[in-house]
């Protein structure tokens, strides 16, 4: 069911052309440099500190380590990040 459910939706972003992000609710990351990170689609932080981030998502968490990380802004379903960006992973 769960195939058939994310056949339908690929299907109707196509054909609306929709970004994909919309559809199947995925965090979208711009990353500008090493220096700045903005994520958007996120459902909350769960842990923050000057070395990591960890954001909740609709399915899973999104890590980022790095160095004299700062939150410059935070909003409901976004965050803007600066420091000295190592890693970002994703887990499920």
């Amino acid at each position: 069911m769960r195939r058939i459910n994310r056949k339908l939706r690929k299907m109707a972003a196509d054909l609306l052309d929709l970004p994909q992000d919309v559809v199947f609710d995925l965090p979208r990351l711009t990353m500008i440099g090493d220096r700045q990170l903005y994520i958007e689609n996120h459902r909350g932080v769960l842990h923050f500190s000057s070395d990591s981030l960890r954001l909740a998502l609709s399915k899973g968490e999104l890590e980022v380590t790095g160095e004299g990380l700062i939150i410059r802004t935070i909003w409901t379903e976004e965050v803007f990040v600066e420091g000295k960006i190592k890693h970002i992973q994703i887990k499920e």
